[in-house]
């Protein structure tokens, strides 16, 4: 087969740190001072969870069942994952770069259009800085051609690079060296919305939207320089790449010639663990996974997958409770030269 897979490993964290760009489970939450709150419910179980998964759309169908004698109304919430602005080495490759709906997220409650909010928060070194980026007017979404860090008084610029919020960029672009101050901080962002769930009835709540899929022109899978690499033996343990797909990564790689770059990467990532918070495991979950091209190579975690069509991969589980998170490594191969 030219698109391997392996064993899940139920222990293995996924990839899900810049730029790889993530998607995520709902969950409920509770509005608490200081932001968002991810909580357990006793009453609603999610009793399927149909998700596709490809590098140009997520799909996800979820069917909730309250099974109290009252109806309950709580706030659902659909964490992303964290962006980190990178002017440097590049942006996140994401739909709308300078928007806070940066990945057109849409949800649907019964088939109904629904308004969601959002939280936005902006971190440096691991602490919130959002407060301190909104008193400078600074957008926390910035667009790639974003340079009014620049134009900050001095004082200012040494104090947001020193909170990790800002680097600088030096280059040489035809008018001599150039000095930037450009934004690094880490964006967190959660969307949410109020759902009442009747007593003894289901609800069915789709979303979707277009992922933010973290890229490289080259891969270090397949590289002169791979075997012995921290980062190589971690792209093996995150997506769980097995000896078929290597195998043929070695034969590309022979054609391509000792510096060629056979293949580019597209990473996806989606936050599976957060649907272990309803009342009980998901009755039953079905994922599809679209590598785009039947020339694309990908590998992913999971057991018991079936390839359903020349571009298409699904598994299958009953009574699920998601221990590990998903991430999807997809190689495409690099135009001939």
């Amino acid at each position: 087969m030219n698109t391997p897979f392996a064993a899940l490993s139920i222990g293995l964290a996924a990839l899900i740190v810049p730029p790889a760009a993530a998607l995520a489970n709902d969950s409920t939450a509770e509005l608490a001072a200081g932001g968002l709150v991810l909580t357990k419910t006793a009453d609603i179980e999610m009793r399927s969870e149909e998700l596709f998964v490809s590098a140009q759309e997520i799909r996800v169908a979820y069917r909730f069942f309250n099974q109290a004698a009252q109806d309950r109304t709580v706030t659902v919430a659909f964490p992303m994952p964290d962006v980190t602005l990178d002017f440097i080495d590049g942006m996140t490759s994401v739909p709308h770069p300078g928007s806070e709906n940066f990945l057109d997220f849409s949800t649907k409650a019964d088939g109904k259009p629904v308004a969601t909010d959002v939280e936005v928060k902006a971190f440096g070194n691991g602490v919130d800085q959002t407060a301190l980026l909104r008193r400078l007017g600074v957008p926390l979404y910035p667009d790639a051609d974003y340079d009014g860090l620049t134009a900050l008084p001095k004082a200012q610029r040494d104090e947001l690079i020193g909170l990790g919020l800002a680097a600088v960029n030096e280059f040489d672009a035809g008018r001599g060296w150039e000095q930037h101050v450009v934004p690094s901080w880490t964006l967190k962002t959660t969307y949410h919305f109020q759902q009442t769930f009747p007593a003894g009835r289901e609800v069915v709540i789709e979303h979707r939207y277009t992922p933010a899929t973290g890229q490289s022109v080259g891969s270090v899978i397949g590289s002169s320089y791979a075997n012995g690499s921290t980062e190589y033996a971690n792209d093996l343990r995150t997506y769980c790449v097995d000896q078929s797909l290597l195998a043929a990564v070695k034969r590309a790689q022979a054609k391509a010639g000792k510096d060629g770059m056979p293949f580019s990467e597209q990473r996806v990532a989606y936050i599976l663990t957060t649907g272990a918070n309803w009342a009980a495991p998901i009755k039953d979950f079905r994922l599809v996974v679209d590598k785009g091209d039947a020339r694309n190579l990908v590998s992913f975690c999971g057991d018991g997958v079936k390839k359903i069509s020349p571009t298409r991969f699904e598994m299958r589980k009953t009574d699920f409770t998601p221990a590990a998170d998903l991430a999807v490594l997809i190689l495409r191969p690099s135009p001939a030269r």
